[in-house]
């Protein structure tokens, strides 16, 4: 093996070397020479030691793995797939006594009985030990030179600080009142906009400056290269690089004059005794430069704090330190004076917005009952008969009110109250229908009015007080309903914050259970296993218009329901579930809430849902609410609930006891905009205070996102300038979808329409497919809200039946439509199975994630 016999003549070589220099170093160390013999009984040891180690570490790093494992071969090993750390370890074991270089023969044959060869060793060693020792000797003294000196220097610079900044301070304010005078004044640009020409604005005014640092952003006019993150750059150059080393400096040439005349003469006797040359007051500012940094940034940071005003008054005065001191202290105090007086301003005008705020706001959100004698809480799980007993009991009463979450729910109640033979009329944002005789009314909570008397209210949903947008409306009812008899349905998370607003009131609480068991499958959902009753859960209208069609294509029929689908089809589809016309549902989260339906199971096809900032994983409220629809008396004896997957983690959720709600959600009220129009008279401000505003214990402020991104469409015009603040406020509180762009186009052209006194343009009629026929339905929704807030009460009757035309086109594209949906790849169009996981099918992932490969390699 020519490799290895290369590596152990190189080993033994080197051994030889670092011999040699042990017996230097050893003889070096020696006042008298030492025998051969001596050094042999003293280092025999280590010498051999020095062969093993040089000779392993030679072979380890030296030798191929290919010739290691055709040695370890050779011997018998199994080297094949094993770990390159125990190949080195088995080789090294193998080849520690491989032909052992000898040592002591070696230095036998060069030492021993060669006196005169031992002794010139041991002259040669001693002599080079000694100089080494002299170095040592001179590199400490001038170490201790320089300590000394760096501390003296240290003691000057502590003494004689303030006459330092004082003559900085004025030769600053010389430089300064000669750029005033003579430098030209540029148009700011971005330093690096190098392509901008500069223009001159003409000369400087000193009138323009509070502070040295407000001048020092001014262009020189000049281009100079600065470093960033450690690259060098070009830039237009500004005054702050130009001053800043101007105070550097000053204070290096100030510094310089004061060590050579303050430092002791034995110092500088030492220095050139050990440097063999004198000590300059150069050399004295390189041995503290870290030191003169740190100074020269306090320096520059105190003038660029300093008044331009007080600086140029400075510049004609000579430089006396005592004058100069006390022009300082004067300029000093008076700055004082006036931070603190600005200080003070500032504490005033913070306690008077203090005050203001506490004036507008917060004595609104304190919680206090009003007029209602009685209240009845019906709190339970979905599907357990709260809301039939709540509505049972308006029912009976002599008039009646039913506040619901949604307008869909409004519609159904007062749907159900009719059908029962009670009269009811219907109010929400966008519909009105009066029933002659009705003394019991079904709305929104947003149309609660707290002046309005009823013998009976039911307010829906309770645990709604908590949302950060909507909350404030299930507050305000709970707390000013104008009733004898106040019906309250919620969800268990409520029982407590509710119990909370009514304090001592006079309370029934009613606590509902399931009849009906729910009871998780064990298997994971698969789509072959849907069978007739089955609720698939998804959340996303796409998702439901997909998997309604894919049932539809293996032969079952379907319902569908999703949140931008019209109220009116949503009842249609329903009863055609109820009806038995349809075997299957396939419906968003928006199935929670509502009459209870003859659903046999809840199939969860998702656990996950997008909630308008991140997917994330359904909470434990929201899979109880959903899954709270299976199972109905009289059909079902059990409610079954399935997951396509996470089976276990699904189930913790929908078994996990509630935790309670302990905030409710606070907005703005008629009253809180009356307070702030005695200060003020534009929403920006009303917004602005609206965020400073602490919101009190046990409340949350709703964000109002949807309001300011409107206002900021209408800001400065003359939709702000014509209308009176709250009647603004209350059509930018209009409830549409705010994310759809027709819709806050349409919004924006009836808001000028209104202003400038001209008829509200009607919305758009598109019906080309179901995007548009839904999109249109909202428009009209839309226009409806703006008719009835305007009292345009017998246009908007066109409107409404209008719009429930479009709902039935809704309902008869949906049979239609959906026959003939597929999925396809979003990028090139290509039909996906059903089953596939992706939205883009696998050629084109597969391109997307080589066109990335490429470009990285090519970055």
């Amino acid at each position: 093996m020519n490799q290895l016999d290369q590596t152990y003549n190189n080993a033994a070589e080197h051994t030889k070397i670092k011999i040699l220099e042990d017996i230097d170093r050893y003889l070096g160390s020696k006042e008298q020479m030492p025998t051969y013999q001596e050094y042999l009984s003293e280092r025999l040891h280590y010498i051999d030691q020095i062969w093993v180690n040089v000779w392993l570490n030679k072979i380890t790093t030296k030798i191929s793995k290919h010739d290691k494992k055709k040695y370890l071969a050779e011997k018998g090993y199994e080297s094949e797939n094993v770990d390159r750390k125990l190949i080195n370890h088995l080789f090294r074991a193998e080849m520690k006594d491989y032909r052992p270089f000898k040592t002591s023969e070696w230095l036998n044959d060069l030492f021993e009985g060669n006196t005169e060869e031992w002794a010139e060793r041991f002259r040669k060693a001693r002599a080079f030990y000694l100089q080494k020792v002299e170095e040592e000797r001179l590199l400490q003294k001038k170490y201790v030179i320089r300590e000394t000196i760096e501390e003296k220097a240290d003691e000057i610079i502590d003494q004689e600080y303030s006459l330092l900044y004082l003559y900085v301070r004025h030769m600053t304010s010389k430089q300064l009142a000669s750029d005033f005078q003579n430098k030209i004044r540029y148009h700011h640009v971005d330093t690096f906009a190098l392509e901008e020409k500069l223009e001159e604005t003409g000369s400087f005014d000193p009138d323009d400056y509070k502070t040295t640092a407000d001048f020092l952003e001014e262009l020189t006019g000049n281009i100079h290269k600065t470093l960033y993150w450690g690259k060098g750059y070009f830039e237009y150059e500004t005054f702050y690089y130009v001053y800043k080393s101007l105070v550097s400096g000053y204070l290096s040439d100030i510094l310089q004059t004061l060590f050579l005349q303050k430092l002791p003469q034995h110092l500088f006797d030492e220095y050139q005794e050990a440097y063999e040359k004198p000590i300059t007051g150069k050399s004295i500012k390189k041995q503290i430069a870290h030191t003169l940094h740190d100074i020269n940034e306090n320096f520059f940071e105190s003038i660029q704090e300093e008044y331009v005003e007080d600086l140029l008054k400075l510049a004609d005065i000579p430089f006396d330190p005592l004058v100069h001191k006390e022009l300082l202290e004067k300029d000093l105090i008076d700055r004082e004076r006036e931070k603190a007086e600005k200080f003070a301003e500032l504490q005033r005008k913070k306690e008077e917005e203090a005050r203001m705020l506490e004036n507008i706001f917060s004595q609104e959100y304190s919680p206090s009952l009003e007029k209602a004698k009685r209240y009845i809480l019906h709190i339970g799980e979905t599907n357990t008969g709260k809301t039939h007993h709540a509505l049972e009991g308006m029912k009976s009463a002599r008039s009646g009110m039913y506040l619901a979450p949604l307008r869909l729910l409004a519609l159904e109640v007062y749907d159900k109250l009719n059908r029962d033979g009670v009269p009811c009329s219907l109010k929400t944002g966008e519909e009105e229908k009066v029933v002659t005789g009705s003394e019991h009314l079904s709305c929104t909570v947003e149309m609660f009015h707290e002046k309005d008397f009823f013998d009976a209210i039911v307010i829906d949903e309770a645990q709604m007080i908590t949302d950060k947008d909507r909350g404030f409306s299930w507050y305000k009812a709970i707390t000013k309903a104008n009733a004898n008899e106040v019906h309250i349905i919620g969800s268990r998370s409520a029982k407590s914050i509710v119990l909370q607003l009514l304090g001592d009131a006079d309370i029934e609480l009613n606590e509902y259970s399931r009849e009906i068991p729910l009871e998780v499958e064990a298997k994971e959902f698969k789509f072959n296993h849907v069978r007739k009753g089955d609720a698939l859960i998804c959340f996303s209208r796409k998702r439901v218009l997909e998997t309604a069609s894919r049932l539809q294509q293996e032969g079952h029929s379907v319902s569908m329901i999703y949140g931008s689908m019209p109220p009116e089809t949503r009842k249609k589809q329903v009863q055609r579930f109820i009806n038995g016309e349809t075997s299957v549902i396939v419906s968003t989260d928006a199935i929670g809430m509502g009459l209870n339906l003859p659903i046999r199971r809840i199939v969860f096809l998702e656990n996950e849902k997008f909630d308008g900032i991140k997917r994330r994983l359904l909470t434990s409220q929201e899979v109880k609410q959903i899954a709270g629809r299976a199972g109905r008396k009289g059909l079902y004896n059990i409610g079954k609930v399935a997951f396509t997957k996470d089976i276990k983690r699904m189930k913790a959720l929908l078994e996990m006891v509630d935790e309670p709600v302990h905030t409710f959600a606070i907005a703005p009220t008629n009253t809180v905009f009356e307070r702030f129009q005695k200060y003020y008279r534009d929403l920006g401000t009303f917004f602005e205070l609206w965020d400073k505003f602490e919101s009190p214990k046990g409340t949350k402020k709703a964000a109002l996102t949807e309001e300011r991104d409107l206002y900021e469409r209408i800001q400065g015009t003359e939709i702000e300038a014509k209308l009176g603040i709250m009647n603004l406020y209350g059509f930018l509180h209009l409830p549409f979808s705010k994310k759809e762009h027709d819709l806050i186009r349409q919004w924006e052209e009836t808001m000028y329409a209104i202003i400038d006194g001209n008829e509200l343009p009607e919305p758009r009629i598109k019906n080309r497919n179901l995007e548009e026929l839904e999109l249109t339905y909202k428009a009209i929704g839309l226009h409806l809200l703006f008719l009835y807030r305007l009292e345009q009460r017998t246009e908007a009757l066109y409107w409404e039946r209008l719009r429930e035309e479009i709902s039935d086109h809704v309902h008869e594209r949906l049979k239609t439509d959906i026959k003939e949906l597929s999925r396809k790849c979003r990028r090139c169009g290509k039909k996906l199975s059903w089953e596939h996981e992706f939205q883009i099918c696998n050629d084109c992932h597969a391109s997307r994630s080589r066109g990335k490969y490429n470009y990285y390699r090519g970055n």
